[in-house]
């Protein structure tokens, strides 16, 4: 493994605020540092392509990761997104160490990480399931995306580690409170403290993983732990994120319950509910 300190930044500073970039949806993407594609059966997967730069989080990049997931949120048949990083090395590093070198005083550290933690944001409160398919090193800030998604299918090569700490620096986009509440907070406390590079068998066992593939992103392992997602109707992922993210959010009991009971109506009411209750008694009947 490449040393890190030679070629991965963890932080950096966006070039243009976020809260705008995610608000408009029109606006067209700057380069290909992020690629999208579309599929039928539903999913939509982003692809952080950067290889010759490890997949790093520049502030461009972090930008139009944040409007991507804004974009593919709004489409009713859309099932799940999946980011990914381009090649088989790293999933996502941290960010630009010529951008981090101009963040020198307090109010510059609080618009980088203000501006950096609103694009993980957009990941988390995206009103689908967003999962991070980690095909290499998910390392400093790309961790803490890694973590800001709902799932993480780690490739059996693949490690993850809040290495922030080898540079003197804490986490800053969000990422340590996630990983408190992911995995606990000794073990969160083991992998800030110690830096330590997290391989695929023990993040599974820890439930920092969800899945281990072992044949890539179109192999046999990726397509067993979709296609219970893939035959789920749409609106109920939805409902099942919108739980998920009312209880991230620490709302309150009654609130969680409220959220249930609205998707209720989206789901059971749905005509898709009556054909698959329809198929399930004509089954029982035979």
């Amino acid at each position: 493994m490449p040393n890190i300190y030679s070629c991965l930044g963890i932080y950096c500073s966006l070039s243009c605020s976020l809260d705008l970039v995610v608000k408009d949806h029109d606006v067209q993407q700057p380069d290909e540092s992020i690629l999208i594609d579309e599929r039928a059966d539903g999913t939509v997967w982003i692809t952080i392509n950067r290889p010759h730069k490890h997949n790093a989080l520049a502030g461009n990049v972090l930008a139009a990761l944040a409007q991507a997931v804004a974009r593919a949120g709004v489409h009713p048949q859309t099932r799940m997104l999946i980011l990914r990083g381009a090649g088989d090395r790293f999933f996502a590093a941290g960010g630009d160490l010529l951008e981090l070198a101009k963040v020198r005083d307090a109010q510059a550290t609080h618009v980088m990480a203000n501006h950096a933690r609103a694009a993980l944001d957009a990941v988390r409160d995206c009103p689908l399931p967003v999962l991070a398919y980690l095909n290499g090193d998910a390392i400093g800030g790309g961790a803490e995306l890694a973590v800001a998604c709902d799932m993480r299918l780690q490739a059996a090569h693949a490690q993850i580690g809040y290495v922030q700490a080898r540079l003197a620096i804490s986490t800053v986009w969000g990422g340590g409170p996630d990983l408190c509440r992911l995995v606990g907070g000794a073990r969160a406390m083991y992998m800030m403290a110690r830096g330590e590079l997290i391989d695929a068998q023990r993040a599974l066992s820890w439930g920092l993983a969800d899945a281990v593939i072992t044949d890539g992103h179109q192999g046999r392992d990726m397509d067993a732990f979709l296609a219970p997602m893939l035959a789920c109707p749409p609106q109920v992922l939805r409902a099942a994120k919108a739980q998920t993210r009312a209880w991230r959010t620490n709302q309150t009991y009654e609130r969680q319950r409220q959220i249930e009971r609205d998707q209720v109506l989206s789901t059971w009411l749905h005509e898709d509910h009556w054909d698959a209750s329809d198929r399930f008694l004509k089954r029982v009947a035979q």
